[in-house]
């Protein structure tokens, strides 16, 4: 199944690549929010998956990849955000949706659930939660300020390799597949991040206490799939949100860090069957 490529037009002009995976409408649609830099690409083996009776629905933030960029780099930040996925949500006509998040994309589902509640109908939060682990938030800003300008993918695939936490990845092939996601070539013939570096700016900044903001998902059914060796959703945070809904149902990936690309075997059927379920 082929996504088509809506190219819609921000607040401020700038342009939000979305991706469609059109599988019907019997169902609630999915809304996919990717990672801090990471494109709505990244759901591309997963929606098909899940999209039987329902539209996938996934989002390049603006500075990731075929999102426009801006010089402010306050553009980028979570509550610029959240309005252009409320605001996509509202252009293609999602008055309610089920919602997968990875890592940023899941602290946004909280945002938005507070921001509009009646959106978020379930949600699906993917190794993260509202305290992040300090040691995971520091790799994470290197990484995201870095611009390693690799010859070629099989060079930006190493790379990768040898720098991210444990991840399901097995193959070379799904390496190449990750690097191609991460990096893309320049006017130099060069690899590039495909999100503005400047973001790394943002996450220089004392973060506010995100807990009430779980809060708002109280009433939202919830899954929490998590990496077993992740340093950014760490086991007492996970612990706490247990005491909190007692009712969320945790899948933890063994020997898996941040984050898991979701189509591991367990994280796959626990989707599966929460979407079911409550969408």
């Amino acid at each position: 199944m082929d996504a088509v490529i809506h190219q819609l037009r921000a607040w401020d002009g700038l342009t939000i690549c979305v991706r469609e995976w059109d599988g019907g409408s019997t169902r609630a649609p999915v809304l996919c929010l990717p990672g801090l830099v990471r494109t709505g690409a990244d759901f591309a083996v997963l929606a098909p998956a899940i999209a039987a009776g329902r539209r996938i629905i996934a989002i390049d933030y603006p500075g990731r990849g075929d999102s426009g960029r801006s010089r402010a780099v306050n553009r980028y930040a979570p509550e610029a955000c959240a309005r252009d996925v409320m605001d996509a949500c509202a252009a293609l006509h999602i008055h309610h949706a089920a919602a997968i998040g990875t890592s940023f994309g899941g602290l946004l589902i909280m945002g938005l659930a507070a921001a509009r509640p009646g959106l978020i109908r379930a949600a699906i939060l993917n190794d993260v939660g509202p305290d992040i682990g300090t040691e995971g938030a520091a790799f994470v800003r290197d990484f995201v300020g870095h611009d390693p300008a690799l010859e070629n993918l099989d060079a930006c695939g190493a790379y990768l390799r040898a720098i991210l936490p444990p991840m399901s990845l097995e193959s070379d092939a799904a390496w190449r597949l990750m690097a191609e996601l991460t990096y893309q070539p320049g006017s130099d013939g060069r690899f590039h991040p495909v999100w503005d570096t400047k973001i790394a700016k943002l996450l220089s900044r004392t973060p506010p206490d995100l807990w009430p903001l779980f809060g708002a998902l109280a009433a939202v059914p919830l899954l929490l799939v998590r990496g077993s060796v992740s340093n950014i959703l760490l086991s007492e945070t996970v612990a706490r949100m247990r005491k909190e809904r007692p009712d969320m149902t945790v899948v933890t990936l063994p020997e898996i860090g941040h984050a898991p690309v979701l189509t591991e075997p367990p994280a796959l059927a626990a989707i599966q069957v929460f979407l079911d379920r409550h969408a």
